[in-house]
């Protein structure tokens, strides 16, 4: 048998849709990633299992939706804003990926593979630290969501020696994934590379700070209005804040940042091409959830899809795909296909020719046949199940995706709101009267899925006051 490809699984942290060249950004400067876009099968219609972190992340790894495992939130190790409460109560859920899954690494690792993982995993403290899930390496991920130190070192990441004083985080994991492709022996890898960036806090080098100041001056987007404001936040820990939506990309510290990651990324592929194994590696690049649009400081802006991290809509869960399988994918081949986080796993393992496992990852599809031209699978619908305030303004909600055909259930007040994304990606035309068979028919279904899995519903606040 011929040597096993190797895989580099490289997932960004809050990067949306549109935070890139390919995707459209004219504002942030991604050239090794719009090179990798070029050489690629480039996915329009991928998303995250969860418009937030730790339910995605989770979701990749077992081939699960989010609330097949029962994590369907981030995790917070202080619980200080958990359970969330506006006029319902979020739900109880995991906080810690369970040790009984057969991850993906696992059976990786269990047929011949290397694995590694390097920076972020929130998905548990030291009891569920991702060499208790199957990985041989752990480089900087431990039950952190975002560097609480910021990305300059000292870090004080618990499982991560702190550079020189000032070093860039990015700069530092990205140089322990090519210490480890450089020592590479016989064996293929799985490098697991979850960067935290760009997460907030919103940091960068001061030099690459400067230029986006300027080329925003230049083309004179800083005498634009930058954010709208908009409602007070639903749940009571916020209840004195606004939600504020950036208009157009044009943060220069965000800017920054993303290019802080594309320069890294080209360090890597670089050095893939350097030792011989860049023909022989998938190169698998994506997100956790949609931009940071709504709060927080908004960095950025997923327009033309609405709002963002912690919504239910387009933004908060639309990403950037794109798949390099050396031999297979046709370089600049674009996909429309909708695909989604559980997908992950029976793919990978279907691409290195291992066999499915579909008891594991029940509930995501092998896209293999869109990698190698077929124009769709064969899936009726794709879920998404968040019953949960988002930090972002996002209330509770249910969703499912038929075709072109969204349909959204608000838990606050049954609210359902319909969309065809063909011809409304700003889901900006609710279409639950005109299109009344539609509208049943998805509910149907999404009830169904629901009751499957077991989905829990939050109920009703009875302190909340309006």
């Amino acid at each position: 048998m011929s040597q096993r490809p190797n895989i580099l699984f490289i997932l960004m942290d809050d990067m949306g849709w549109m935070d890139i060249g390919s995707y459209g950004s004219s504002f942030y400067e991604t050239p090794h990633l719009d090179r990798l876009a070029a050489n690629s099968m480039r996915f329009t219609d991928a998303y995250s299992a969860c418009p937030v972190c730790s339910p995605t992340r989770a979701s990749l790894l077992t081939g699960k939706y989010p609330a097949t495992i029962g994590v369907t939130d981030w995790i917070d190790s202080k619980s200080e804003t958990h359970p969330a409460r506006g006029k319902l109560v979020d739900v109880p859920y995991l906080k810690y990926l369970p040790l009984n899954e057969k991850t993906l690494p696992y059976t990786l690792n269990q047929s011949g593979y290397h694995t590694w993982h390097i920076g972020k995993w929130h998905l548990g403290g030291p009891d569920h630290y991702p060499e208790k899930q199957g990985f041989d390496v752990n480089i900087g991920g431990c039950e952190w969501g975002r560097p609480l130190h910021g990305y300059f070192s000292p870090w004080k990441i618990p499982v991560l020696d702190d550079g020189p004083k000032g070093q860039y985080l990015t700069d530092r994991l990205t140089d322990e994934a090519i210490t480890l492709i450089r020592q590479k022996d016989d064996k293929p890898f799985f490098l697991n590379l979850w960067y935290y960036s760009v997460h907030t806090p919103i940091q960068a080098k001061e030099g690459t700070i400067q230029k986006y100041q300027n080329k925003a001056k230049r083309l004179g987007l800083d005498q634009q209005k930058t954010f709208e404001e908009g409602e007070i936040f639903p749940c009571e820990h916020k209840k004195d804040k606004r939600i504020n939506r950036r208009l157009l990309q044009s943060d220069p510290v965000y800017a920054a940042m993303i290019e802080h990651v594309d320069d890294n990324l080209g360090r890597i592929f670089q050095t893939l091409e350097e030792t011989g194994q860049m023909d022989n590696t998938i190169v698998i690049f994506t997100s956790d959830n949609g931009g940071l649009a709504t709060a927080e400081g908004s960095p950025t802006c997923n327009a033309p899809l609405a709002e963002g991290k912690g919504w239910m809509y387009e933004g908060g869960t639309r990403e950037p795909l794109l798949v390099n399988w050396p031999g297979v994918t046709c370089p600049g081949s674009i996909c429309g296909e909708p695909v989604t986080s559980p997908d992950f796993y029976p793919t990978i393992l279907e691409m290195v020719g291992l066999d499915l496992m579909p008891e594991q990852h029940c509930d995501g599809t092998s896209f293999v046949s869109l990698l190698k031209g077929e124009p769709q699978l064969e899936r009726e619908a794709i879920f998404w199940h968040y019953p949960h305030y988002g930090n972002q303004g996002g209330t509770p909600g249910s969703s499912i995706r038929v075709g072109d055909y969204k349909l959204i259930e608000f838990f606050e007040d049954n609210r359902l709101e319909l969309y065809n994304l063909r011809d409304d990606i700003r889901e900006e035309h609710n279409l639950t009267e005109s299109h009344p068979q539609v509208r049943d028919r998805l509910k149907q279904k999404l009830w169904a899925w629901r009751d499957s899995v077991e989905a829990k519903i939050p109920q009703s606040n009875p302190s909340y006051h309006t």
